[in-house]
């Protein structure tokens, strides 16, 4: 890796990026680990220009490729973080120092992985840019973990999956995510891994790619002729992912049959329909496997059109219709989202809502078992969009129920619920919701509170709360208000 490659990268991305900037950094940092090797004998230099090279393939802003770049510095020379800041400014030092606390956060038991991941999450509040540099650099340290011991390379893998992958998958950084458990399920699980892999690149790879070649002609063909502009992409599954639907559904590989997506790039949102409307017409679609995460995106900001399709010779084919900019998005997310509000002259950083969520839980709840119980609930569970009947989207945890939805709308509304449709149908308070359902919610203005056995089935902490307090209101109730017999003095 080079200096040259980076800068040409960040050159791309920006056309207006002071790449002489990103060029002053390498020297400060090259000098600064100069005669240092790491465990593989690379020079150490190495890792902090893979590092950076991460976060420039991920479209971040040219302060977060800096501190890339100058991330071990502090830690692991002579240079302090004072003379970081002095040579480079306040903004990129913070994150230098975000990186170095996040950095030493490690898998050691129970009790300090619930301590470390908690500190995991407040760094990540505190500036997401912080946590892109140590993902990038964890999958560089993840990449060459052949160099170390195996009980080193063990808990360092145990350590990504059960630290580093969920948040990735928060963030939406799926190539991070999927590229991390790969390598990590290679480490952890080899004899599986080398079977699956057997079975995945020897058995059924040459098949699928003659397949996608086959479906890439017939559709490139219709497409051109509608005059959408497009590219069309195969991506194979990754190996971990197979592995953990095996494990879930009890399935052989053979009976898995998404092993692979084709991936629509268009120009438009528009085209993105257009191309959805001319796959429907080539292939007939499967049933209840269409998803519009265009009109509804996931709470982490993704976007595409999801539909899979009866293809050649019946075989089940998945598409994924997006834009370059929501496939920038969908591969490297919130760092890809930043990207675009700068390209368009929008310098907007708010933080999304689950962060703000992680800060509010943190403000309330002290005790480190409870926030990680609470954030794992709350933040950490899929989460799909619910509509009222007048058309707003309800942000709820997989799973969730009419109450849920209730509780959302209002507390008064959880409260006083005694019925639910559910797209116009009559549905029982505890029937699973699913993503885009329409809920409309039948009340009683003078039923006095919720049933105390609702708990048992909602999924939301506000939900189970709001229960939860009115129990216990009614409860100090019923202890303390005198019972009277009906025969004391009038």
């Amino acid at each position: 890796m080079t200096i040259e490659q980076i800068a040409e990268k960040v050159k791309k991305n920006n056309p207006k990026a002071d790449t002489d900037l990103v060029r002053l950094a390498y020297d400060f940092a090259s000098e600064a680990h100069a005669g240092q090797v790491r465990k593989n004998g690379e020079p150490y230099i190495q890792h902090s220009l893979h590092t950076a090279f991460v976060l420039a393939q991920m479209k971040a802003d040219l302060n977060t490729i800096i501190a890339g770049l100058l991330h071990d510095v502090p830690e692991d020379t002579s240079h302090t973080l004072a003379d970081v800041e002095k040579n480079f400014g306040k903004e990129i030092a913070g994150l230098v120092e975000g990186v170095t606390k996040v950095g030493k956060i490690r898998y050691r038991g129970i009790q300090r992985y619930r301590e470390n991941l908690r500190k995991m999450f407040l760094a990540l509040a505190t500036d997401i840019r912080i946590i892109m540099i140590k993902f990038s650099d964890r999958l560089h340290n993840l990449r060459t973990l052949a160099a170390l011991p195996q009980d080193k390379q063990e808990r360092i893998a145990k350590e990504s999956l059960e630290i580093y992958v969920p948040i990735a998958e928060l963030l939406g950084i799926w190539e991070l995510k999927w590229q991390m458990e790969d390598i990590c399920f290679k480490i952890l699980f080899p004899e599986e891994f080398k079977k699956l892999q057997y079975k995945y690149e020897v058995e059924r790879k040459a098949e699928n790619n003659q397949l996608i070649q086959k479906i890439k002609k017939i559709l490139g063909e219709e497409l051109k002729a509608a005059g959408v502009e497009h590219e069309i992409v195969g991506r194979f599954k990754h190996l971990y992912s197979i592995y953990l639907k095996m494990q879930e559904k009890n399935y052989a590989f053979d009976e898995i049959l998404d092993v692979f997506a084709l991936r629509v790039l268009v120009n438009h949102i528009s085209d993105c329909y257009k191309a959805l409307g001319i796959i429907h017409s080539v292939w007939k679609p499967k049933a209840g496997r269409f998803k519009d995460y265009i009109a509804l995106p996931k709470p982490n900001g993704y976007r595409s059109l999801h539909t899979t399709v009866f293809g050649p010779e019946g075989k089940s084919v998945e598409f994924q219709i997006r834009t370059e900019e929501m496939n920038d998005e969908a591969l490297y997310g919130i760092a890809a989202h930043w990207h675009y509000k700068r390209k368009f002259q929008n310098e907007d950083r708010k933080q999304p809502k689950w962060v703000e969520e992680i800060l509010e839980i943190q403000k309330q709840i002290k005790d480190t078992k409870d926030f990680i119980k609470n954030i794992k609930l709350d933040v950490f569970q899929h989460r799909i969009f619910v509509l009222s009947p007048k058309g707003d989207a309800f942000e709820l945890p997989e799973g969730s129920t009419p109450v849920d939805f209730a509780y959302a709308v209002h507390t008064d509304i959880g409260n006083k619920t005694v019925g639910a449709k559910v797209n116009e149908q009559i549905a029982t308070l505890d029937q699973e919701l699913k993503n885009g359902d329409m809920v409309e919610i039948i009340i009683e203005k003078n039923k006095k509170g919720p049933s105390n056995s609702w708990v048992s089935f909602v999924k939301s902490k506000r939900a189970k709360e709001k229960i939860k307090q009115n129990a216990k209101k009614n409860s100090i109730f019923g202890k303390f208000i005198p019972k009277f017999s009906g025969k004391e003095k009038k």
